[in-house]
């Protein structure tokens, strides 16, 4: 894992296969030490010989997945896997050979972006971790730890406590005060935060319902993430008490439709709850003015939730922070360091300001596992606090990550991709074909726009050009995936056609990479 040799891992199928059968003791012993035989064995054929080999002696191998361009197999290891008779068939036991024979391949910079036939080829699959894959934010295979009780997973428990600590800590509540979990995704993390507000506000709805309560309204902006309609629609609220926010041409909720759309649901008989800020929306990248947002929850009493999943990572960057200025003032904030931050999936985490509603909003006192009286103390037990109960153990990769690049080394992470996309924006605003979506440099990684190839730059605006310009991102994207040369997202937005959405999030990617991407535009879209 921390050398320069990618080993492709041992199959497991052999030491799994057990697991699924009825083997007597003595069988199982067998296959549990001929698995750990053959892994020794692999790990010492290395050519990378010496301290580092005897560093890598583990009984499991678990393979450098962010490698870069230089870190490919040994030849030799990676000769002698493939030949293995253990690796003749399924590598990885349940999944088809052509699916696992891709992985050790999949972050090398020689590899395709992506290998695109049909739908019906599940074997083809993207390269998400590549320099030129921009779709999505990474790519791993996790393991499959998991936790809810402090004597279960005491480790990971105290890692998480300490690592939630220095985040709050970050978005700037005194001493770190407050709670947290981590949860499975920054949508859950979002429905985390409604579900907070209104057992703050309307505690009885834990017990009664929500008839127990008046109607309650939510606002949130037009460009926020959709995990907002959906928590409103899954906790019972209804999307139609769920209220948009107006937006400015670059995506930033306008305050003063804010005030106005409160006033008018106070004037209706409804109850505002609940406000949501976003750190950087998911198509645009725009920071909500958060400082008047909170001036607006404070002044009606509502809970103002950040939603800093795709942004939040820029509070470890002191040029960038300043982007997410007032987020201290929030009750609740979201943050994803699987996004911005490059830490595997999943791994996001709710923040609240307040110590205690967590528990007090999901706790069930579940008698066989939540004991009152264990010899130590049990609020250490994170269990209670989330929604399931046994949770995967997100922490300790981010733990791990952060204790090897640093603070630092997640600010010059993220300075950098911020850097490149200010890069590409620049290679773009006034270059002959290229058209931004919106005026002025992007606060996030987000770059959007438009390519208009040469058979449209002549015709005036009108229905025609949009009709035919709203299919050409379309077009260039499937070309790219049947070249396998690389991948970049589309859409549109509003009553704005088909624009490419560049998301840089990849510290691997150079300037190169960029100039690479826009060329490959023109390249592809020139006879369009």
């Amino acid at each position: 894992m921390f050398g320069k040799c990618f080993h492709p891992p041992d199959s497991p199928s052999s030491y799994l296969g057990f697991l699924q059968k009825n083997n007597n003791l003595e069988e199982r012993s067998r296959i549990v030490s001929s698995f750990k035989e053959r892994t020794a064995k692999n790990l010492l054929s290395c050519d990378n010989s010496g301290g580092e080999a005897r560093f890598r002696r583990t009984e499991s191998d678990f393979s450098n997945l962010y490698a870069r361009g230089r870190s490919q197999p040994c030849s030799s290891c990676w000769r002698s896997w493939k030949s293995s008779p253990a690796t003749s068939g399924r590598p990885l036991t349940g999944l088809p050979r052509s699916w696992t024979s891709t992985i050790p391949t999949s972050c090398w910079r020689a590899s395709r972006a992506s290998t695109w036939s049909s739908l019906t080829s599940l074997s083809l699959w993207s390269r998400s971790y590549r320099v030129s894959f921009t779709c999505s934010s990474s790519s791993s295979l996790l393991l499959v730890w998991f936790r809810f009780t402090y004597e279960i997973a005491p480790v990971f428990v105290l890692m998480e406590q300490l690592t939630l600590k220095k985040m709050r800590e970050i978005v700037g509540w005194p001493d770190g005060e407050g709670d947290g979990i981590f949860s499975p995704g920054g949508a859950i993390s979002n429905m985390y935060s409604v579900m907070i507000a209104r057992y703050k506000f309307f505690p009885e709805v834990k017990t009664k319902g929500m008839a127990a309560a008046p109607r309650l309204v939510l606002f949130t902006s037009e460009h926020s993430h959709y995990s907002i309609k959906k928590a409103s629609a899954a906790l019972g609220f209804g999307t139609e008490n769920l209220i948009l926010l107006n937006t400015d041409e670059r995506g930033r909720v306008i305050p003063d439709d804010l005030e106005a759309k409160v006033i008018e649901a106070k004037r209706k008989g409804y109850v505002p709850l609940f406000v949501t800020a976003t750190a950087g929306t998911t198509v645009y990248g725009a920071f909500d003015p958060i400082n008047e947002i909170a001036d607006i929850c404070e002044k009606y009493n509502m809970w103002l939730h950040v939603d800093g999943a795709w942004g939040g990572g820029l509070l470890m960057s002191r040029k960038h922070r300043h982007k997410l200025n007032g987020v201290e003032r929030a009750n609740s904030v979201t943050w994803n360091p699987h996004k911005m931050m490059g830490v595997p999936l999943q791994c996001s985490a709710i923040l609240v300001r307040e110590r205690g509603l967590l528990q007090g909003c999901n706790s069930m006192c579940a008698g066989y596992l939540f004991q009152p009286d264990k010899q130590y103390d049990v609020t250490y037990d994170t269990g209670d606090k989330a929604i399931q109960c046994g949770r995967h153990v997100d922490i300790f990769k981010f733990w791990l990550m952060w204790k090897a690049k640093g603070t630092v080394g997640f600010e010059q992470h993220i300075d950098k991709c911020l850097d490149l996309s200010a890069y590409l924006y620049n290679k773009i605003k006034n270059r002959e074909g290229f058209k931004m979506v919106f005026k002025g440099e992007p606060q996030h990684t987000n770059v959007c726009f438009w390519y208009i190839p040469p058979s449209l730059r002549s015709l005036p605006d009108g229905e025609e050009r949009r009709q035919r310009l709203h299919k050409v991102a379309p077009k260039i994207k499937a070309m790219m995936m049947e070249s396998g040369t690389t991948m970049v997202g589309y859409q549109p937005q509003g009553d704005k056609v088909n624009f490419f959405r560049m998301v840089i999030s990849n510290p691997a990617a150079t300037r190169s990479d960029i100039d690479f991407l826009v060329e490959e535009i023109e390249r592809l879209g020139h006879d369009l």
